[in-house]
């Protein structure tokens, strides 16, 4: 604590009784006077001859002083009466005391204030001290406070950078998953394209090799046919292979009965579809069926003309799959199907 200049200067510690003595002092003083005052009254008149001795003990003082001069040999004082003497000294008693009274209530409201002093000293350094710690603990506070928000923002800027960095990992993760996606997209487009080319080239091939057999068929039929003709005695003779015509199909074959033609013309005639012209239009269809009525093969052999129409007649017959039997329970192995437009 820094300790302030008081109002009062530092002191020596009294000596105890030092006011005693100075007021023995003063009453020796006293009592000499006034025995020096009688005493040249009584050298005024006739001595009566008495003597008297004054013994009193003076306190040794701490601090020197200059002795008093001797008193000059004076007559002795006349006696005077013991009750004015007495009432004298009591009041210079009381005076002596209400001096000593005096001086020690200053002595004690000296020490007082000094308390007093010291007591305001120690309470402004008190109050410094806390005005010092109050400041302190602010001051620490508030370092503190800067410290817990400077973590705070690094706190913040480096969750602001995982974010990014998250954010950018995301990113990269959707860009390689659309990448992925596009090449999966762009390989099933081409194994789509790949399986489209060898459906494409399975089909040609197979329907290459349907022509092929058809082809095949076809001769194996007009040998056939040739042969069943050079049996039956050439051109000229007549038989059942002649094919039959009627108002929307016809048909003819080997050994069928007569009733033959219209039930194959009930079972293609429904499966016509044709929107164009109808005039003059009549195309021969070849077929070959298995016993069953199972189609085996068609193929135009005589064309209208009209390959739309020559088309929609070959529809029409394969859509007409199986064809119906004949009276025996079995369907020709092979005949033509003359079609013609509905007109």
């Amino acid at each position: 604590m820094i300790r302030q200049k008081s109002a009062y200067p530092l002191q020596p510690p009294r000596e105890r009784g030092t006011w005693r003595a100075f007021a023995l002092a003063a009453l020796m003083h006293v009592l000499l006077g006034f025995f020096l005052y009688h005493g040249i009254q009584w050298q005024n008149s006739t001595p009566a001859g008495a003597e008297a001795e004054i013994w009193t003990s003076v306190p040794d003082l701490s601090t020197p002083r200059v002795a008093p001069p001797p008193p000059a040999p004076v007559a002795p004082a006349p006696p005077v009466q013991d009750e004015e003497a007495d009432i004298a000294l009591q009041e210079k008693k009381r005076k002596q005391q209400e001096a000593a009274r005096e001086a020690q209530l200053a002595e004690q409201q000296r020490q007082q204030q000094l308390q007093a002093q010291q007591e305001a000293d120690a309470k402004r350094q008190q109050q410094l001290a806390a005005e010092q710690a109050a400041m302190a603990a602010a001051l620490k506070k508030q370092q503190q406070q800067q410290q817990a928000q400077k973590l705070k923002q690094q706190q913040l800027a480096e969750q602001q950078k995982q974010d990014q960095l998250k954010k950018q990992q995301q990113e990269e993760q959707q860009k390689a998953q659309q990448q992925k996606e596009q090449q999966q997209k762009e390989q099933q487009a081409k194994a789509d394209e790949q399986k489209k080319a060898e459906a494409e080239k399975a089909a040609k091939a197979k329907a290459a090799a349907q022509a092929e057999a058809a082809k095949k068929l076809d001769a194996e039929r007009r040998q056939r046919l040739a042969a069943l003709q050079g049996m039956a005695g050439g051109e000229g003779s007549t038989g059942n292979g002649l094919a039959k015509s009627g108002t929307g199909s016809g048909a003819g074959g080997n050994a069928t009965s007569p009733g033959y033609a219209e039930k194959v013309q009930r079972r293609v005639r429904p499966n016509i579809v044709w929107a164009g012209d109808t005039q003059g239009l009549e195309t021969v269809v070849s077929v070959r069926c298995a016993p069953t009525g199972t189609l085996l093969s068609a193929t135009v052999t005589r064309s209208s003309g009209n390959s739309q129409w020559d088309d929609a007649a070959l529809r029409a017959v394969q859509r007409s799959d199986p064809m119906p039997q004949d009276t025996n329970g079995k369907t020709p192995a092979s005949f033509t199907i003359t079609l013609r437009p509905a007109g």
